[in-house]
């Protein structure tokens, strides 16, 4: 539009205004010739008159003019399919309300977790990301998540991702006050919500446990023991990140006890056995009381994050559970 601007006033004896024929064309002029023509109103008041000035605006205004409009019809399209997207995205994910994770805070660590849900096999439809900052909503987008804009510690954003109908939220702020006034936030829309929060230290996570998070991760704490284990033991250290690696190598996860292990030893199943999960307790695999396994009891173990030939993975083969006939 500059340039256009710029030819037209320095070859002002080329146009008249026919308004006022006598005065010339001023910057002024050129600049109002030059919206109305690149806009296609085109009032016809001012108009080239000279030959020259006729060929410019046949082979450099016209050609600018029709770039104009397919930059403004480009943008207005892709608007309105953004929009678009979105309207779909959002009528997905509130169709899975009630079944659904909310994810605060898309940082490092709320992408991380959001990885991990997806490998699990969650849905796409069934994580909403709450977060108030433009450079993590648009990785959130791109990412084919629904998202909710705005700050996680008010009442009305929640409410927008659906907190009160949600089964988790997982609380990923950088901030520790931000993580507390979430969880006590959330609490209050939904008491029965499973939460998990991340702390960045390790005082702070017995006040978000008092607010009503169900478990805390210490992150500074968690990497600091990393880093020591692998300066200690890098073969330790190795094994330690193979484990915190969703999708390769070893793996931890919990599964249903088949009804075949039932009434058998921890130690004699196929797979590691770390602990038991018994009326909602988590006892490890050498505690006394899970000496035998009983109908309706979950295991963690450690197995192998992928099927091989000689590694079997009980309980995905559509083995029959210890809970099936209950």
């Amino acid at each position: 539009m500059t340039g256009t601007v710029l030819l037209v006033y320095f070859d002002a004896e080329g146009y008249r205004d026919n308004n006022a024929p006598e005065n010339g064309i001023t910057l002024i002029d050129a600049i109002y010739y030059t919206t109305v023509t690149l806009s296609t109103t085109g009032y016809g008041d001012i108009a080239p008159v000279a030959p020259h000035a006729r060929l410019i605006n046949a082979f450099v205004i016209t050609p600018a003019r029709i770039a104009f409009l397919v930059l403004l019809i480009g943008t207005t399209l892709e608007v309105l399919a953004s929009q678009g997207r979105e309207l779909i995205r959002i009528s997905r994910w509130r169709k899975a309300m009630g079944h659904h994770v909310v994810v605060i805070g898309y940082g490092t660590k709320g992408r991380s977790a959001v990885e991990t849900l997806l490998s699990s096999g969650l849905e796409r439809e069934a994580i909403v990301v709450v977060d108030p900052g433009q450079a993590a909503l648009s990785d959130a987008h791109a990412d084919g998540l629904a998202v909710v804009t705005g700050d996680a510690t008010r009442r009305e954003v929640l409410r927008r991702a659906g907190v009160a109908d949600a089964d988790q939220v997982i609380i990923t702020t950088n901030r520790d006050d931000s993580n507390v006034l979430a969880i006590l936030t959330v609490r209050q829309l939904n008491p029965e919500v499973y939460i998990v929060s991340s702390a960045r230290e390790h005082e702070n996570a017995p006040l978000m446990k008092q607010s009503g998070a169900n478990s805390v991760i210490t992150s500074s704490d968690a990497v600091g023991r990393l880093l020591g284990v692998s300066s200690l033991s890098p073969t330790l250290g190795s094994v330690m990140e193979d484990l915190l690696t969703y999708g390769e190598g070893l793996e931890v996860a919990e599964r249903d006890l088949l009804v075949t292990e039932v009434g058998c030893q921890p130690q004699s199943l196929p797979d590691q056995v770390i602990a038991v999960v018994r009326d909602e307790k988590v006892y490890r695999y050498f505690d006394p009381v899970v000496t035998q396994l009983a109908r309706g009891d979950r295991l963690v173990v450690v197995r192998p994050a992928k099927e091989l030939p000689w590694a079997p993975r009980p309980g995905t083969h559509n083995e029959e559970l210890s809970t099936d006939d209950e």
